[in-house]
């Protein structure tokens, strides 16, 4: 069964703050300013991006550089359509005149969503140029806004590169509770389905429950995880899986470490001596570090990447649980302020659970437009 059928399956119950209140901003709009379906106007145009000319596959299928081009994507339901709760049709085609009453509310909107200030602004700004004044349906603002969306998500909607470098030391960083012990087994699954062998290091040496759990994800990947003592030195380790997975010749070597909080100096600090120890071995490692991110911590989320960056050199995000979200918006806002690549969302618990991000349809199912 497809990633997308399952999610289609699974029914996700999570709606869109954006598609809620688009219709509410047209719909208490002063009546000389709204105009019904009789007296409707031609739609206005949205300048879409076009698709990649090839379909994006499984993370860990991708070879080191993006595709590029373009080419018509086939209609189909969008996969976080289905996370929060697809696209509904508008009540009614009323229209607004979009003035600045209106942007102001377009642009308040889109900071509740968790947009941010700043990108929230500047997403209401292209979506008005050359608009001020025309009648605008839920539908048309819809498409607009996805249209925007997609252009700031298009150029960080980026696989994981592979490298010819083995073993290829890709670290693992996160606040407790984002998701890395899980996207970890995610990761080695697709990974070993793609002909790759990989080595997993359990890093967490300070919870016991961390490096079991980290085990089961192995044991359903069927991939090899390298543990230590608990209160071991996670450096030490970091090392001593690098010795051992160059032996192995393995291609890959995913190195879990202990969640930690961004505003704790002690534990970030012990995660910059494991990228020390690291580049001892081999000054290029770690070659990817992905910090994996909580969609349920909103704005936080960019304070994570900040600090992250300063001691990691984060290379790559993986967004989870973006099933247990209304909201979505501070994807955009990362994407916006930072640039990085955006590899993979997570969307469930299961070994199979994660996909390379889709900007299309991300931005489409935010904003709840037809796919």
């Amino acid at each position: 069964m497809s990633f997308f059928n399952k999610l289609k399956d699974r029914l996700f119950k999570s709606s869109s703050r954006l598609d809620e209140g688009l219709a509410e901003i047209v719909a208490e709009a002063p009546a000389e300013t709204r105009l019904q379906p009789a007296e409707a106007t031609p739609p206005v145009a949205a300048q879409t991006p076009a698709a990649p000319d090839v379909a994006v596959p499984d993370l860990a299928v991708q070879d080191v550089a993006p595709p590029s081009g373009t080419d018509p994507a086939p209609a189909r339901p969008g996969l976080l359509g289905r996370i929060f709760g697809g696209a509904q049709p508008p009540a009614a085609e009323a229209r607004r005149v979009l003035d600045d009453a209106m942007l102001e509310s377009l642009e308040e909107l889109l900071i509740r969503s968790d947009m941010g200030v700043d990108t929230a602004l500047r997403v209401a700004a292209n979506l008005a140029e050359g608009r001020m004044g025309r009648r605008l349906s839920v539908a048309e603002i819809k498409d607009l806004l996805a249209a925007e969306i997609a252009r700031i998500m298009e150029p960080v909607a980026r696989p994981m590169p592979i490298y010819s470098k083995r073993p290829q030391v890709v670290l693992v960083v996160g606040v407790n509770g984002s998701g890395k012990t899980t996207t970890i087994g995610k990761l080695a699954s697709q990974f070993r389905a793609a002909g790759k062998t990989v080595v997993i290091a359990a890093g967490d040496t300070f919870r016991a429950a961390a490096v079991e759990q980290l085990q089961v994800w192995g044991a359903r990947a069927g991939v090899p995880v390298l543990t230590a003592p608990e209160g071991s030195d996670p450096a030490s380790l970091a090392f001593d899986a690098m010795t051992r997975a160059e032996a192995d010749g393995a291609d890959l070597l995913l190195i879990d470490t202990a969640g930690r909080l961004q505003n704790r100096q002690d534990l970030m600090e012990e995660l910059a001596k494991i990228v020390r120890v690291i580049r001892k071995k081999d000054p290029e490692a770690p070659h990817n570090t992905l910090l994996v991110l909580d969609a349920t911590t909103g704005q936080n989320a960019l304070s994570q990447v900040e600090i992250f960056r300063k001691l990691a050199d984060v290379s790559g995000l993986v967004m989870t649980k973006l099933d247990g979200t209304a909201k979505g918006g501070v994807l955009v806002a990362l994407a916006d302020r930072f640039g990085l690549p955006i590899h993979a969302i997570g969307v469930g618990e299961q070994i199979d659970d994660l996909a390379a991000f889709d900007p299309q349809d991300f931005a489409r199912a935010l904003v709840g437009a037809e796919p």
